[in-house]
């Protein structure tokens, strides 16, 4: 099943790519505890309270434009940047019904 989502951020490409990319800014509206290297090949590890813990690879990131990540056994998410006239349209597009991160990126606009 695929999940595809689009939201508008009133900030430029290179912030929000910031805020999916970087452990630090990913901690303040994704996940707790964060260790992602956000380059091809790169690895993720995404810690919650609950305990709950995920796993990602970078299969491609071009910054301010393009990020797939595979989460292990739970499908990819696809994250696309564009730029708009409001800020920056990112389009989510997921292979996974059970880890929402497109549902999970709404917290993100309070954020940005």
């Amino acid at each position: 099943m695929e999940v595809t989502r689009e939201i508008v951020f009133p900030a430029p490409p290179d912030e929000v790519w910031e805020a999916l990319t970087n452990p630090e800014q990913l901690e303040e509206w994704f996940a707790n505890d964060v260790e992602l290297d956000a380059t091809e090949g790169g690895e993720g590890v995404f810690r919650w309270e609950n305990g709950e813990e995920r796993h990602a690879t970078v299969v491609e990131a071009t910054p301010s434009e393009r990020l797939v990540l595979d989460w292990e056994d739970e499908g990819t998410v696809e994250l696309t940047l564009e730029e708009v006239e409001e800020g920056t349209r990112l389009l989510v597009r997921e292979s996974t019904p059970e880890f929402s991160t497109a549902l999970a990126l709404r917290a993100m606009l309070s954020y940005v």
